[in-house]
């Protein structure tokens, strides 16, 4: 837990941050709403949860969630869009792995919030 706080001090010392926090423009809002939608699918959330130990290919996204290579393509093909994950092609497969360290942190801080309210 202790690297998760000293996450949380890192983040509110950035200037982006601590400059935004008085008067948020309307516009990133928007966006922040946006982005917060994309995690807002079961199967998206379990995408992610798997890429939290590392890259995987979308075979073995789909075999570890019993779940059709169409549809981990489709799912993966949003979070792409979004930002959330990031591709890379090795010959004919594709591997896929979280965007960048934030989107852990995103997904960690939720969990850990329904966790906390669950008494857990």
């Amino acid at each position: 837990m202790g690297r998760m706080i000293s996450i949380y001090e890192n983040m509110n010392t950035c200037s982006y941050i601590k400059n935004a926090r008085n008067d948020i423009p309307v516009d990133v809002l928007f966006e922040l709403s946006e982005f917060f939608k994309f995690f807002g699918d079961t199967t998206r959330i379990r995408i992610i949860h798997l890429m939290l130990s590392g890259e995987l290919s979308v075979n073995e996204i789909a075999e570890k969630l019993n779940l059709e290579q169409s549809v981990v393509s489709h799912q993966l093909r949003i979070l792409r869009t979004a930002n959330l994950v990031k591709p890379r092609r090795e010959g004919r497969k594709m591997f896929y792995s979280l965007d960048d360290e934030h989107i852990g942190l995103i997904f960690n801080t939720g969990l850990t919030h329904i966790l906390h309210k669950k008494g857990k």
